[in-house]
């Protein structure tokens, strides 16, 4: 800090607060009603009394006044009190000082003056900065928080550090707060009101707290090690902290219905699609069986000149009977339910290997038997549909399909050889939902689907799926 003057500089200033130092106490008492009379408050009137030539007198050295002054302008930008309020209080005082020194030392007062403006513009903005990266933190949190106890997280672990809390917890209850938390709250350790803490952990394990609401439900605590009031600006940077979490709150939770929402219809679509396939199985595929069978009974006793006739009609049914089972296994893979991912699996990649004559390399490792069914839906749906496109768009002549699971994540590949082709250009297609009801799939279950494709080189369909996550039931996070 001293490094804002120079040796010499240094040298007078010291001069100038050594003949201070008989009349400093006088000058502070001047000082204080024409602070009054600018509508200081009492904090403000302190922390200013702070900067002054006075209170540097006070110090041993000026190193020690200086880190003096960038606390003390902290607090006068968080107490709100504006620069030019600042700096007008400084010349007044150096207006009083100048007439007790009877106009001596005036290159010295002028350049300690103007090394204590710089400290104070530092540090004020300092304060600014830090409220600016306080809300660009808590909107990188919104963006990048995968559900709402995320979210929470996320935004206690952001003002816990915005404010020098040494702890922090943000509760997001069910019913309404209780009365007495619907209010900001200043709470200093063993007082009544440290009942009010939601987190019995949190009482009397810190010097002082601040309870402040986020909304009807919602409430942030901060403990801090010795006793702190919050200052105006701090107030009014957590009223900005709240107004933006409960919006952020109400929008993470619309969106968390949205998906609760698709994924049911999700549910409700699968259980519908083996609904029909289990009908056309037992009707139109019964019926085509006894058409078959009625065929070539007939057949056999027909005259020669209707048995070719016969024939044909015969292997059409035969290959009726073959699209319609087909069909029933695109609507409703039986096969995921009776004998399991693995091998549903297995019987889709040989069903495509006979069906389009592509060679396909299949690789898949074993599973957790937690894996429940809407996950195993999703990624054999994924697979299907990667095939799918394999055999309608890629011309590919070679397909490597390979499922591996872990402790904490699922992930399924099917990668081609194939022309490739711009997934952003493939997206913006109208009625092509492939891509996208993939991608929704996914990330109905906190997972992700990539594509790695260019045109001329191939194509790779990778889904990521975490491991399931039992949730405790509360929505409230701590950070200590």
């Amino acid at each position: 800090m001293t490094g804002l003057l120079t040796t010499e500089s240094k040298r007078h200033v010291r001069r100038m607060l050594h003949s201070l130092t008989p009349c400093a106490d006088r000058l502070e008492r001047r000082f204080r009603p024409w602070l009054k009379k600018a509508g200081c408050d009492a904090a403000q009137i302190n922390a200013l009394l702070a900067i002054t030539p006075a209170a540097a007198v006070r110090m041993q050295s000026l190193n020690p006044f200086f880190k003096q002054v960038a606390y003390s302008g902290k607090r006068l930008a968080k107490l709100n009190l504006a620069p030019a309020v600042v700096s007008k209080s400084l010349q007044q005082f150096d207006c009083l000082a100048g007439d007790l020194l009877e106009g001596r030392f005036a290159p010295a007062r002028e350049q300690f003056q103007l090394a204590t403006h710089f400290v104070l513009k530092q540090a004020y903005y300092e304060v600014r900065e830090a409220e600016s990266q306080a809300f660009f933190d808590l909107f990188r949190a919104e963006t990048q928080a995968a559900d709402l106890d995320d979210l929470l997280s996320r935004f206690v672990r952001v003002l816990t550090k915005a404010f020098r809390a040494a702890a922090g917890r943000l509760t997001l209850e069910e019913q309404p707060l209780p009365e007495g938390l619907q209010q900001p709250l200043y709470i200093e350790r063993d007082q009544p009101n440290q009942n009010l803490l939601v987190d019995r952990r949190l009482r009397g394990r810190y010097a002082s707290y601040w309870s402040y609401p986020f909304g009807p439900s919602a409430v942030l605590q901060l403990g801090f090690t010795v006793p702190y009031p919050w200052l105006p600006r701090e107030q009014a940077l957590l009223a900005a902290a709240a107004a933006r979490c409960r919006e952020a709150i109400e929008r993470t939770r619309m969106t968390q219905q949205i998906r609760r929402l698709q994924a049911e219809s999700l549910r409700t679509e699968e259980e519908e699609r083996r609904r029909i396939g289990r009908d056309l199985h037992d009707e139109a595929g019964q019926a085509l069986a006894f058409l078959r069978l009625q065929l070539e009974m007939m057949e056999r006793d027909a005259p020669d000149r209707l048995r070719a006739r016969l024939s044909e009609a015969r292997e059409l049914a035969g290959r009726t009977t073959i699209e319609l089972r087909r069909i029933i296994s695109a609507l409703s893979p039986s096969a995921l339910e009776r004998l399991g991912l693995r091998t549903a699996l297995r019987l889709l990649v040989k069903r495509f290997r006979y069906t389009h004559r592509i060679a396909v390399e299949y690789r898949a490792g074993a599973l957790p038997a937690s894996l429940p069914l809407p996950a195993q839906e999703v990624i054999y749906r994924v697979a299907q549909e990667s095939l799918q496109n394999v055999a309608k768009h890629s011309r590919a002549t070679r397909v490597n399909v390979s499922f591996r699971g872990a402790d904490k994540k699922f992930r399924l590949s099917v990668r081609d050889n194939g022309a490739g082709f711009s997934p952003d250009r493939a997206l913006l297609k109208p009625r092509s939902f492939g891509l996208a009801g993939m991608r929704e799939r996914a990330m109905l279950l906190g997972g992700t689907l990539t594509l790695k494709t260019a045109p001329g080189k191939g194509t790779e369909v990778r889904l990521e799926l975490p491991a399931p996550v039992i949730a405790n039931g509360k929505n409230s996070r701590i950070i200590d």
